[in-house]
C-alpha cells in the first residue's frame, strides 16, 4: 500500500547532491528557502522539506506526496542509498501516533551491508 508520504533520515549527506537526486527522480527543483531550521523546496510537484541534523548527524528528508515513485520509506531509502551511497535510515512501515515506545525504535538501515533492522533511540 502506497504511503501518504515519505520520510527517511540521510548520514553525511549533501542538500545540494540530495536535491540533484531528487530533480532526477521527481524533477527539477526549486532554489532551497530556509525557514527556521528547515529548508524547503520543490522537486517536480512534490513538496520537500529537509532539516539538517535533525537526530544527531542525521538529517531528515520528507517528501510531504504520495505522487512520488517510491510506495513507501523503504522503496526511497534504497533509492537514496544507491544514489548517494550513504548511509540511510527509515521507519519500517507507516508510522502510528499511538504505537508504543518500542515499536517507535524500531528502524531499518540501509548501507552497503543490505538492509538491516535495528534499534535506534531517537529521542535521546
Amino acid at each position: 500500500m502506497r504511503q501518504p508520504d515519505i520520510e527517511i533520515y540521510l548520514k553525511d549527506a549533501e542538500r545540494d547532491a540530495v536535491a540533484q537526486w531528487l530533480g532526477e527522480a521527481l524533477g527539477p527543483c526549486s532554489d532551497w528557502q530556509q525557514k527556521g531550521q528547515t529548508f524547503k523546496c520543490k522537486a517536480g510537484d512534490v513538496p520537500v522539506t529537509w532539516l539538517p541534523k535533525a537526530v544527531g548527524k542525521w538529517h531528515s528528508l520528507y517528501l510531504e506526496s504520495d505522487a512520488t515513485p517510491w510506495d513507501d520509506d523503504l522503496a526511497c531509502a534504497r533509492a537514496a542509498h544507491a544514489a548517494l551511497g550513504v548511509q540511510i535510515r527509515c521507519a519500517p512501515g507507516t508510522w502510528v501516533e499511538d504505537e508504543s515506545d518500542e515499536e517507535a525504535d524500531r528502524w531499518i538501515k540501509v548501507d552497503a551491508d543490505g538492509e538491516t533492522e535495528i534499534v535506534w533511540r531517537t529521542d535521546q
